[in-house]
């Protein structure tokens, strides 16, 4: 994730205040620069005062989202179209293969060891001290999805079941949080369900498991949509959405499942 101008650190005072972390972050966004967006928000992330990791807030790990998915996007969409039938058993396409995947190891690798070393721990410290329990539950599914989000990125290149293992332990875990904690149309609730769904159905192939979740998930929002939040609306029934073209396209015949499965990244 290199570029020509490390940020972080040819930037003037940029390190000086958090507030100028979280300007640049949404700077570099509206630039497009995202791998200068990750590096900004790495900082963000491992931010101290008074000796104490500053948790972020839903603008903050909104910005972190967004960074990463950004990065690690258009690289699984390179090894996507590098993996079709055009460009099998080419030696030059291989090597070029193998480099983006490991690229998309160490961007996952980061932003994983981001999660289960800070976020999540001291989102659940936060829960078990009784403190804003339903904005904090909130933030652990958030993280939690993300998780099993990166997991299920490394098991897409990399043939090793602790990866499936991981991904569907950690989707499963939000989404037992999420469904006690969270309305059925909330967006990161359903945009959990959308992405374990997918998990099922391409990563672990238990196409079952992906339509049930996703009807599920569908069938409860529908059940509930006058409580649909004015802000999150637009994102919420955007998420119903590909959850129902999901279900369409795993239930149609097999000779009409010719596009990819929708995930909320």
């Amino acid at each position: 994730m290199d570029s020509l101008t490390d940020i972080t650190q040819d930037f003037k005072d940029l390190t000086a205040k958090r507030d100028n972390l979280v300007f640049m972050a949404r700077t570099a966004e509206s630039a497009e620069r995202y791998s200068d967006m990750c590096k900004i928000m790495k900082l963000l992330v491992e931010w101290k005062e008074g000796g104490k990791i500053v948790p972020l807030d839903v603008e903050e790990r909104n910005l972190l989202s967004v960074a990463y998915k950004n990065v690690i996007g258009t690289r699984r969409a390179s090894h996507r179209c590098l993996s079709t039938e055009e460009y099998k058993n080419n030696d030059f396409i291989n090597e070029y293969k193998t480099l983006i995947e490991k690229e998309l190891d160490t961007i996952c690798q980061e932003i994983l060891g981001l999660l289960t070393n800070t976020l999540v721990p001291q989102v659940q410290e936060k829960i078990n001290a009784g403190t804003e329990e339903q904005k904090n539950n909130e933030a652990l599914v958030f993280y939690l999805k993300m998780t099993g989000d990166y997991y299920r990125y490394l098991a897409e290149i990399i043939q090793d079941e602790s990866y499936k293992k991981q991904a569907k332990e950690t989707y499963m875990k939000a989404l037992d949080i999420a469904e006690k904690s969270l309305l059925p149309t909330h967006p990161i609730r359903l945009g959990l369900a959308l992405n374990f769904s997918v998990c099922y159905y391409e990563i672990l192939g238990d196409h079952t498991s992906a339509c049930d979740l996703a009807k599920k998930a569908f069938d409860a929002a529908i059940a509930k949509l006058d409580s649909i939040d004015e802000s999150s609306y637009k994102d919420s029934t955007l998420i119903m959405q590909l959850l129902r073209d999901n279900l369409t396209l795993w239930t149609a015949p097999e000779q009409s499942k010719d596009k990819d499965d929708d995930d909320e990244d």
